[in-house]
Parts: C-alpha cells; structure tokens; sequence
C-alpha cells in the first residue's frame, strides 16, 4: 500500500513540473502544446522517423543548450541580427518568440509530409514581412529575412548548436554526418536547398561565414538580454547553468567575437547532470513524442526504415 501511494505521489510530483515546464516552453496555460494536435494528426509519415539521429537529437534535453547556443551564434552576422532587433518583439515577448521557434523544430522533427508544409508555409509568410538594411564591413546592405545568405546561415547556426550541444551534454551521441544530413532536409520547404551534408562541409559553412561575422553594440545588447532573459525567478538558476554551456560549447573565435570568457570544464559534468535531473522531475512522457509515435503506430510505419 504504501509503495502504491508512494508512486501515485510521484507521478503528481512529475504531473505538476511537466506541466510547468511545458506551459513555459509553449506559452499554454495547460502546459498542452497548441502544435500537439498538428503532430498527432495525418496519414503519411513525415522527414524523420524514431531512428533518424534528427529525432534522437531534438527528443531530448540537448536542445535546451543548443537553442542558446544558436542564438549566440546568430547574433553574430549583421544581416541575421538586424532581423531580430529591427523586427522581433523579443525584449517584450521572450517567451512568445521561444514558442514559435519550439513550434517549427517539433513539427517539422515529428510532424506529418502535410503538417511539416503547414508549419513552412506559416514561416514563409512571416519572413515575407522580415526586411531592411543593415551595416556589412562593404557598406549598407538591403536584407531579406527570405535570402539564401541568411538563411543558410541560420541553419547552419542551428545545426552545429544542436548537434554539439547533443553530443557534449548528452549520453546517447549521435552520429554527426548522418545529423547533418538528415537535417538538411527541414529547410527544403523554406526554400533552401543547398546545405552541409557532412560534419566536414558543415565545418567548411562555418568557415565561409568568418568574414561576415562580428560583434557591434547592437549585438552585445541583443547577447547581453540572451544572458539574463525575464524568466521565473525559480528557473533563472538552471538557465544560468544553460547559458554557460552554451558559451562553453561555442567555437573559440565566436566566443572571442562576443568577448565571452570560456567557463571551466565543471560546467559539462554540471550539465549532463541537471539535464538527467530535469528528466526525473518531469518524468519520461512526451506529449509530442508520444502524438508522433501514435501516429506512426496507426499507419504502420513504426520499425521501418
């Protein structure tokens, strides 16, 4: 009886902080990701299945410092940044913006052919309203938040932040050309069609946007809210921890640019740990996940290839 009772108090423990942690990632008040239905829903498999290393990176807790790091990372091309601070709510909507990137990383990982183009179809016409100039080392440069430069590199941002994030603070790694790969196909249907499909092209991409890349007012201000977002009170510990291993993660010559100081080797086994932690707390279900599998399991497609 008492370890009957035991259980069913740690399941509302880990009820109670799955909830939390999902209503602050996805802004629902129920803590149900308004996307869930979407990723449920459909008769067709979609870009990845359970054993594609897209769907093994982005189902687990990695993702929390990967998304950090992409974000440093991003800020460092002007073209990029100059999206961000002239036309993102960020400052008085963190949260808001978080959810709309969660929202295209989960559908387009777990989602149907149909919901993947949906959820494309949503960002294309935002970006359609994302445009301006901004000051390159040449000169005044007009943008488009829809132009290949831009882009090309904001996946490339994306795919070396999760993929290292992964494979630093996770115990499953993955192999790093199939991620690379794989992932290429998420930015097909926003247009993009010429990626990585390597660890070593992904390494050369990196390399191709050095001289582009730097640091001006407008980017340690936009790293500096990055660094000390408006969360709750008792989540700004895990995200301060989150923030030091993205900044520990990042290559040397981009945490130099944002005049970062590398912190010690602690902060790894910190993080594997609190990552861990997090799981335990909110236990193993994953509504996602789970509306994913459900779906696969319904048209027959779970343990193929």
């Amino acid at each position: 009886m008492r370890s009957a009772l035991a259980k069913t108090k740690n399941n509302k423990i880990q009820e109670f902080f799955s909830i939390q942690f999902r209503r602050l990632l996805s802004g629902a008040a129920d803590g149900t990701p308004p996307w869930l239905a979407v990723i449920a829903e459909g008769d067709t498999g979609g870009l990845y299945l359970p054993t594609d290393e897209p769907w093994k990176v982005h189902r687990d807790f990695g993702t929390l410092v990967g998304g950090v790091r992409a974000l440093l990372m991003q800020a460092l091309h002007p073209g990029s940044l100059a999206g961000v601070a002239q036309h993102s709510r960020y400052e008085q909507d963190a949260l808001g913006r978080l959810s709309g990137t969660i929202r295209w990383l989960t559908v387009t990982t777990f989602g149907s052919h149909a919901a993947v183009a949906g959820e494309a179809s949503r960002v294309n016409r935002l970006h359609e309203r994302v445009a301006g100039n901004y000051e390159s080392t040449s000169g005044t440069k007009p943008y488009r938040a829809a132009d290949t430069d831009l882009l090309a590199w904001v996946h490339v941002a994306f795919t070396d932040s999760f993929l290292s994030a992964h494979n630093t603070y996770c115990k499953n790694k993955v192999d790093a050309d199939a991620y690379v790969e794989q992932w290429g196909r998420s930015v097909t249907p926003l247009g993009l069609t010429r990626v990585p499909t390597s660890l070593e092209e992904l390494e050369q991409a990196v390399a191709g946007f050095a001289p582009a890349l730097r640091a001006d007012e407008t980017t340690l201000r936009v790293v500096s809210f990055i660094r000390r977002p408006p969360l709750p009170l008792l989540v700004r510990p895990v995200y301060r921890l989150l923030w030091l291993a993205a900044v520990y993660s990042l290559r040397d010559e981009h945490r130099e640019l944002l005049g970062l100081k590398k912190p010690g080797r602690w902060v790894v086994g910190v993080t594997r740990f609190v990552l861990v932690s997090i799981r335990v707390l909110i236990g193993p279900e994953s509504p996602i996940e789970d509306g994913a599998l459900a779906r696969l399991q319904r048209i027959g497609l779970l343990g193929l290839k």
